[in-house]
């Protein structure tokens, strides 16, 4: 019997103010379909791109997630916050003056700092788990949580705009900056370090994703044109933009459905889709010594 289950990639527009699971909520009621994830969270307060897999397209999230991501952002220099953006409590304020002494030319040479490979220690209100934990969880129920740095890549950091301003009395400089990064960057510790090394702590006001990968926010669905006729990204498409692909024969797409090896003309390769010859993804797996290994399969 022919499987009519929905399935492919979905792109959305998050709006601010809901959560990255309120938007798989939303998806799964479109389609009538349970079996919806997504591909990188974005907090309530964040908007941009969210890339959510449907049906057995789940199972291609794991590749999506560790995808390069682009973000536009507002950094706020004055003071830092609990969670490092403007939805909780001021930690520490820039001695007085030391804002309105700041340059344009100081702020921009900070930025090297924080390009390339750095280290970077998560937010401590992030969803990182400590001890079986999430680390947010354990900030909110009052404890101080130290995470562990970690190694990530931020390919750009530029900043377009520079604005001062007052608020409740203290001074603040407004940086609108765009960042091209690796999956697993924290945005929001970036702000903090930055206003760290500055001396004038730091904190985000404003945080949208534009990319993932190769996909792009202009090309995503808004929330409210979400409806049971929405076109799905064929997963094919999305996995041959991925990694290396082949287009199996009939004989061969029966071995791989059923989980066996198949001889193919590649060389190896620890990653490597089979396309089914009606253009759907059979699976996912490696090629070791002319033939293909499935690791992960996909239903027809």
């Amino acid at each position: 019997m022919e499987n009519k289950a929905p399935r492919g990639i979905l792109l959305v527009d998050k709006p601010a103010g809901i959560t990255s699971h309120d938007v798989v909520s939303k998806v799964r009621r479109a389609l009538h379909t349970k079996k919806v994830g997504h591909a990188g969270t974005l907090d309530p307060a964040a908007t941009g791109l969210l890339v959510l897999g449907v049906g057995a397209s789940t199972k291609l999230l794991t590749w999506l997630v560790g995808q390069d991501k682009t973000y536009q952002t507002t950094i706020r220099l004055g003071w830092g916050t609990v969670s490092d953006d403007a939805e909780s409590d001021v930690t520490d304020s820039a001695p007085e003056g030391l804002v309105d002494s700041l340059t344009e030319a100081q702020i921009r040479s900070a930025l090297p700092e924080f390009t390339g490979k750095i280290q970077q220690v998560p937010s401590a209100v992030s969803a990182i788990k400590v001890a079986g934990k999430r680390a947010y969880d354990l900030v909110r129920a009052g404890q101080e949580v130290q995470l562990k740095s970690r190694e990530v890549t931020v390919s750009r950091f530029e900043i377009s705009a520079i604005e001062r301003g007052v608020d409740a009395g203290r001074d603040f400089i407004d940086l609108t900056a765009e960042v091209d990064c690796s999956s697993g960057t924290y945005i929001r510790a970036l702000a903090r370090d930055l206003g760290g090394a500055l001396g004038a702590y730091g904190h985000l006001t404003a945080l949208r994703r534009t990319r993932i990968g190769a996909w792009q926010v202009s090309d995503a669905l808004q929330i409210e044109q979400l409806s049971e006729s929405i076109s799905l990204i064929s997963d094919a498409d999305v996995a041959k933009s991925l990694m290396p692909s082949f287009q199996a024969s009939d004989a061969q797409a029966t071995d791989i459905f059923h989980g066996r090896q198949t001889k193919i003309d590649s060389h190896d390769m620890d990653l490597i889709a089979a396309i089914s010859p009606t253009n759907q993804l059979l699976s996912i797996g490696s090629s070791v010594a002319g033939r293909f290994i499935p690791s992960i399969v996909f239903p027809t």
